[in-house]
């Protein structure tokens, strides 16, 4: 970031801390999946098609009537007048039969009133009469960006499903801050109990109710996608969910967790790490701050991990990520509470926050995809 443009920025909120070169919580992969679309996992990188690289887009400056609370930079302002300017991530593409992997994909309403929804993913079907693992997927994005139909989950779910032969409902929530915490956790609720509706056969989604084994229900995100997973889960483990059903496992991709405690990966990008608590602060307004059990679900507020309504989980982490030893804390508060599950901890070395959507066919990306199909398909 231009030294001109940080000074500009800290002149008009001094206490705001701006992200630096590396944009916090994976925001920056929303600009990167514009100028260049990842290709699918199954892609031979030795392949011959080409795809357009957009413009980059014309930002313009600050608005001079409107105070300014958090910005950056190519993604997302916003003001204290609850103006929000985003530049990235509500990019729309279509659902789509994929050429390259026949994942076939369609979008549902599930609550129109408040624009509740999801895409799903279904592989190619050679026998209907095996039902197929279900992962009831929430994206991440900081709470404030991103979408379930954005051009970079759309790639990466072709590519994957048809490696892992499961069907997947990508879940679109409300976002922050038009619609602050905990919003994406109760659109994220009426999402999952949707799913669950099928469960007996009934519900009104022919793919579900045709092709998923409920017997392998299955949880997972990535970054704040995986800290509303982990929150779906603690609640159906305390207080059930519609038609009786048991979560088989869940996914935590590369989990933002936040807490006052300090954690080695604190260090390796100062400023992100500082960034993470004041993007909680603009999308969680009424929080109590970084040790909110929403954010950290390890403080004694919180509810006790071993109520977590599964058998298995899989923790993912990045070994240059900010938020590398925030998914080990939880691997590590887990295996402690008591919680009689399986417990999985995969670290790819070398690699930052959420790699697998930039480089989805570099081979740190397809070994990560290879350990969670694995776990899918247990």
């Amino acid at each position: 970031m231009p030294q001109s443009l940080l000074l500009h920025l800290r002149r008009l909120r001094p206490r705001l801390v701006i992200l630096l070169p590396l944009l916090l919580f994976g925001l920056w992969f929303w600009a990167a999946s514009l100028f260049s679309s990842p290709p699918s996992p199954m892609a031979s990188s030795d392949s011959n098609s080409t795809s357009s690289i957009p413009p980059l887009p014309v930002i313009p400056p600050p608005k001079v009537d409107e105070e300014l609370v958090y910005e950056s930079l190519p993604c997302i302002r916003i003001y204290k007048s609850g103006l929000v300017e985003r530049y990235f991530g509500s990019e729309f593409t279509p659902a789509s039969t994929d050429p390259a992997t026949g994942v076939t994909s369609k979008d549902v309403v599930i609550d129109p009133r408040i624009k509740v929804g999801a895409r799903i993913y279904l592989p190619k079907i050679t026998d209907p009469s095996k039902k197929i693992p279900i992962l009831v997927y929430y994206h991440g994005g900081g709470f404030c960006l991103g979408s379930a139909y954005n051009p970079t989950f759309h790639n990466y779910f072709n590519g994957f499903v048809a490696l892992s032969n499961v069907l997947v409902v990508s879940v679109e929530y409300r976002l922050a801050p038009e619609h602050p915490v905990p919003a994406q956790y109760e659109d994220s609720w009426l999402a999952l109990d949707w799913v669950v509706s099928h469960a007996d056969g009934a519900g009104q989604e022919p793919w579900i109710s045709k092709h998923a084994d409920f017997d392998r229900l299955y949880l997972g995100g990535e970054s704040a996608g995986a800290n509303i997973a982990h929150h779906m889960a603690m609640k159906v483990g305390l207080s059930g969910i519609g038609i009786p059903v048991k979560i088989n496992g869940l996914a935590m991709i590369h989990p933002y967790f936040l807490g006052s405690n300090k954690v080695e990966s604190d260090s390796i990008d100062p400023a992100a790490s500082e960034s993470l608590a004041s993007l909680w602060k603009v999308v969680s307004p009424n929080t109590t701050g970084i040790d909110d059990p929403w954010i950290n679900p390890f403080v004694a507020s919180a509810p006790k991990l071993d109520a977590l309504a599964c058998d298995r989980v899989l923790v993912c982490v990045a070994g240059k990520d900010a938020l590398r030893d925030r998914g080990k804390l939880y691997y590590n508060k887990l295996k402690e509470s008591g919680w009689n599950g399986e417990l999985v901890l995969n670290e790819v070395p070398g690699v930052g926050h959420t790699f697998h959507l930039l480089s989805a066919t570099s081979d740190a990306a397809v070994a990560q995809d290879r350990t969670i199909s694995a776990f899918l398909n247990h």
